[in-house]
């Protein structure tokens, strides 16, 4: 009888990897970072457990948005008082602080629990080509398909 294979956290061998956001739209990046990071690229993925890798997601200020999305679609925040809801344009977001707009259109696709929070901790931006881990040797992802 063949039992089905479960990952444990011990046998996981996690790797760095290294996108370059220039020119790609941002909700196919942020599907692709987000199945990195759980470990659905791996034969040894287990829903259970977290057998992803890091990323690193440089140049976050030159991804794109396709269609009308710069101004129609909204953020919405609320300060938890009445006529608290604050909503803003997701181009607007994106010019403000491209590092958050990547981190939070990820996290949508990600896990809302533990887990999920445990594996979006492996996800760095940075909004320029610089990164300061080049001590981990990341390797060089590229994502042709995502234009």
């Amino acid at each position: 009888m063949k039992t089905t294979y479960m990952a444990k956290p011990s046998e996981v061998q996690r790797k760095w990897y290294v996108i370059d956001a220039e020119g790609k739209t941002l909700g196919r990046l942020a599907a692709r970072v987000a199945s990195i990071l759980r470990g659905k690229h791996k034969p040894i993925f287990t829903p259970h457990v977290d057998t992803g890798d890091h990323v690193i997601i440089v140049n976050a200020e030159k991804v794109v948005l396709t269609g009308k999305k710069a101004t129609d679609k909204m953020v919405y925040t609320h300060s938890q008082y009445p006529g608290g809801l604050k909503a803003k344009p997701y181009g607007e977001l994106l010019a403000e602080n491209p590092e958050k707009t990547i981190r939070r259109t990820v996290w949508g696709m990600m896990p809302h629990n533990r887990l999920g929070r445990q594996m979006i901790a492996k996800l760095q931006v940075y909004p320029g080509p610089n990164h300061p881990h080049a001590a981990q040797k990341p390797e060089v992802l590229e994502l042709e398909d995502l234009k």
